[in-house]
């Protein structure tokens, strides 16, 4: 296909990627608030909010989808703000399981899967120390929230009403024929809200996959060669950006880290030249539900996006400048790496332990 021709295709994927937003955000409307109330309870208490953040996004395998969701959600009035901020933290670390299972593909080479391993848990324990520090000051001090909420008044106006969002205006006649279809087939009340929340499931299911498919055959020949080049000038900051502009790209920090474990495990790159570039990712990947928010015109719906990105960003400023902070995540993950290169089923329990066990008890005993 021509580069050209592809360039518009995700043009329109994205266009119906908004629009499944805005079908599911008025579906979860319809429903009303005694089933939605069902449906996450739990979420609620902080801890379970963060497992239903994980567990969605490992069983999606895109937190790309699962923050969109959670935006559309907040849109809708499901979910509260600041209920969403921790199943925000959980999307965050659970798409951390795809470069995790991809390291699995190395473990029959001794010293590859050393260095896959390490690459891939890295990115890991960055994200499960963010949340470690920033959940219990977000809980005392609410820093992440009442900081998104004041970027939020800066730029949309401290009114709090809907605002005029040209996206939501470009994705409401494609929803609303949807709504109408529905409504001549015979679909009322909640059947209505629950073939709407199925369709914009699918559209963004449908969509973000053939976006990522689609800019991956667009930009992979340079990839690499970018990661490369960025890498060999050394600086840690040219890699943080690199990391974010092409998971910008790829709209998906899986495929960017996921391309980090096979160079690694090659021995093309080391495990302190990777690091910077997960962090951009991680910073990359909030771009996806800031677009999906200002297609709901909600100004909670935003601020929720944008606790995503703070919450990225103040992990690097945390972490990054200070070498013994710095430090920590790489020695964890050279540490991991080296338990499970000597017994490769830590390597297995540590996957299906931190990804599923865990936050599936956790959501569990927490309803």
């Amino acid at each position: 296909m021509a580069t050209l021709l592809r360039g518009f295709l995700v043009l329109a994927l994205l266009y119906l990627f908004l629009t499944g937003v805005e079908l599911l955000s008025g579906g979860f409307k319809i429903m009303g608030k005694g089933f939605v109330d069902g449906l996450f309870e739990g979420v609620s208490n902080p801890l379970g909010g963060l497992f239903v953040g994980l567990l969605a996004t490992v069983l999606v395998q895109s937190s790309s989808v699962s923050t969109s969701v959670i935006v559309g959600l907040v849109a809708s009035g499901v979910v509260a703000p600041d209920e969403a901020v921790p199943m925000i933290m959980g999307a965050n670390l659970g798409t951390t399981v795809t470069n995790t299972m991809a390291s699995l593909g190395h473990v029959r080479r001794d010293q590859e899967f050393r260095r896959a391993f390490a690459a891939a848990t890295v990115h890991d324990f960055f994200n499960i120390l963010a949340v470690a520090i920033f959940l219990p000051i977000e809980l005392a001090t609410g820093y992440l929230s009442e900081t998104a909420e004041w970027i939020t008044e800066r730029v949309l106006g401290s009114s709090g009403a809907a605002f005029d969002s040209p996206l939501k205006a470009a994705v409401k006649k494609p929803a609303g024929l949807v709504k109408d279809v529905l409504v001549d087939l015979g679909a009322h009340g909640n059947w209505k809200g629950g073939l709407m929340i199925v369709i914009g499931l699918a559209c963004i299911f449908v969509a973000l996959g053939y976006i990522t498919k689609n800019m991956r055959l667009l930009v992979a020949d340079r990839v690499e060669a970018a990661i490369n080049r960025a890498l060999g000038a050394g600086s840690g900051i040219v890699a943080i950006v690199l990391g974010m502009v092409i998971t910008i790209a790829v709209q998906s920090s899986s495929i960017t880290t996921s391309v980090l474990v096979p160079l690694a495990a090659s021995g093309v790159l080391t495990l302190e030249n990777i690091y910077p570039v997960t962090l951009g990712a991680n910073v990359g990947t909030t771009v996806t539900a800031l677009l999906a928010s200002l297609a709901t015109g909600n100004p909670a719906a935003v601020t929720v996006a944008i606790v995503h990105t703070l919450f990225n960003l103040s992990g690097i400023l945390l972490f990054y400048p200070i070498r013994f902070l710095r430090n920590l995540p790489l020695r964890l993950a050279t540490g991991m790496s080296d338990i499970a290169a000597e017994r490769r089923s830590t390597a297995i329990v540590y996957a299906l332990g931190m990804f599923v066990v865990v936050p599936f008890l956790g959501v569990l005993l927490l309803r």
